[in-house]
């Protein structure tokens, strides 16, 4: 039964897998401990509900958790914002249109921020959904998308349409 679900919300989920993560190892990683948490509790998914937002939500909460952890290991703990951005940047992006700006300002957003801009735009949810998902009202979604908005203007000039 579980592989109806896979193969149906499979490749959007591990498209915002992808987009969450720095590197396609750890997209890979978050995908599996997605679909193993999706298997595991599959017992309390309630079936009057849409299916899609849950796996979201549990890779989301996954995500979250494994960003904790990080923030908190002595191992990848970066000394600079510069450190950081020359480790990200010396990864070859697969993009023909160079949209790193773009990425760098979303990846500098404050995380409740970042969130909300990738499952709305990146994931393609809408306010009800990417709501659901963080656990949060429709009008916090609304606001923080519209802060955003904002941040990722002044941080890319105003010369941009978003």
């Amino acid at each position: 039964m579980i592989d109806q679900y896979i193969h149906q919300y499979g490749k959007r989920l591990y498209g915002l897998c992808l987009t969450l993560c720095a590197n396609t190892l750890e997209a890979d990683d978050l995908y599996q401990d997605t679909w193993l948490q999706v298997v595991k509790n599959f017992s309390r998914y309630d079936t009057s509900q849409d299916f899609e937002p849950w796996p979201t939500k549990i890779c989301v909460n996954l995500y979250r958790n494994a960003l904790r952890r990080l923030s908190k290991s002595p191992f990848l703990h970066f000394r600079s914002n510069e450190e950081k951005e020359f480790l990200l940047c010396s990864i070859p992006a697969p993009e023909k249109v160079d949209y790193r700006p773009l990425y760098e300002a979303i990846d500098h957003l404050p995380e409740k921020y970042r969130l909300a801009v990738i499952l709305y735009y990146f994931d393609d949810r809408d306010i009800a959904a990417t709501a659901q998902i963080l656990g949060i009202p429709s009008g916090t979604v609304k606001s923080r998308l519209d802060k955003a908005r904002k941040l990722l203007k002044e941080a890319l000039g105003n010369e941009t349409d978003l």
